[in-house]
């Protein structure tokens, strides 16, 4: 079983974007959607894009490299809903942001 690792601090994150983090080997994507924070796999499915490094409207990021949309709260994604990018369970502690790994 994981356990809770500090992926950002509450400050890196303004509301509306994400960013990159890379943390025990992983690459992961931690958005921040009107003060609520969610961290999915950073890998687009498509072509491997950084879903961190993609634009965020409401609680969907698009990847920068094809224009693939994934949904940041379920890791669905919106332009083939089979697919699937892994999501976290998150936690704040402090002014950490924490997710179970």
């Amino acid at each position: 079983m994981g356990e809770f690792v500090r992926v950002a601090g509450t400050d890196d994150v303004k509301p509306g974007h994400g960013m990159v983090a890379e943390v025990n080997g992983k690459a992961l994507a931690v958005f921040n959607v009107d003060g609520q924070f969610h961290v999915i796999d950073n890998t687009c499915l498509h072509r491997g894009g950084p879903l961190g490094e993609g634009e965020l409207e409401a609680n969907v990021v698009t990847c920068p490299w094809h224009g693939w949309q994934f949904n940041v709260t379920s890791g669905i994604c919106v332009n083939n809903p089979s697919a699937k990018v892994e999501t976290y369970p998150v936690k704040i502690e402090g002014t950490d942001v924490k997710a179970l790994l």
